[in-house]
């Protein structure tokens, strides 16, 4: 856990799952966590709950489809703490449904959410780090980053273009000293599940995660192992399973 202590870091999708479960992590690790999410009154009981046990957070409402807001999130960072050391790309959906189906709706949803949202925190976070010339940018895919399942194709190619954006930011950011990490998890019981709106494929997901899929903590000290490498490592990235998972 070394080099996390008085780290200045930002947390998407920070108000449930894998985003709470890491910045509870790393500010406990002595991190100062700006944390943005949709649902400002859990935020701000995370916030809380980590002030109370004696770390720094704060909490900015932010939904990543909207740049300004994105903006806004680590803009704050810099001017409450200085600077911005980390940024975590975590907010994400995951519905799915055969393209037979033709959710539409969901299709535009989960583009916007998972691919434009990490570029509305890539935006927000790149000249900051640039001007610093130092930084570190994480990204979540997926397994489904690696594989591509039926009934998960849209899902699956949002995940595969986090991998495509993120390699290709790697090799930009070598001049700024940046660092990048990918990490793809395998089956996590989080809320995710319930973006799932077919209660058929809902139903049967729930049942195989139940069953084997890991904590959020799990996903919380990948993130944690990325960060504490010394600077001249980088993490490219991480891909990771319950040790029962087959896929």
């Amino acid at each position: 856990m070394q080099n996390i202590k008085d780290k200045v870091v930002v947390i998407t999708g920070a108000s449930s799952g894998l985003g709470e479960a890491t910045a509870r992590l790393l500010a406990a690790e002595g991190a100062k966590v700006v944390l943005g999410a949709r649902r400002a009154e859990k935020l701000e009981v995370i916030v809380k709950e980590i002030v109370d046990a004696g770390g720094i957070a704060t909490a900015v409402t932010t939904d990543v489809k909207n740049h300004e807001e994105v903006k806004k999130l680590v803009d704050t960072a810099v001017e409450n703490y200085g600077r911005v050391d980390v940024l975590l790309n975590n907010a994400g959906l995951m519905p799915l449904a055969p393209f037979e189906r033709l959710q539409i709706a969901e299709w535009n949803e989960t583009i916007d959410v998972n691919i434009k949202g990490v570029l509305n925190g890539i935006a927000a976070a790149l000249p900051h780090m640039q001007a610093q010339k130092s930084g570190h940018i994480i990204n979540v895919s997926s397994v489904y980053g690696h594989i591509v399942s039926q009934g998960a194709g849209v899902y699956c190619g949002t995940k595969w273009a986090v991998r495509a954006i993120s390699e290709g930011l790697r090799q930009e950011v070598k001049p700024y000293n940046l660092r990048t990490t990918i990490i793809s998890p395998g089956a996590v019981n989080t809320e995710l599940l319930e973006h799932i709106s077919q209660k058929d494929i809902q139903e049967t997901v729930k049942k195989i995660v139940g069953e084997f899929g890991l904590s959020p903590d799990a996903f919380a000290r990948m993130v944690a192992f990325a960060i504490s490498q010394p600077d001249e490592v980088d993490v490219s990235e991480i891909l990771f399973r319950p040790t029962a998972q087959p896929e």
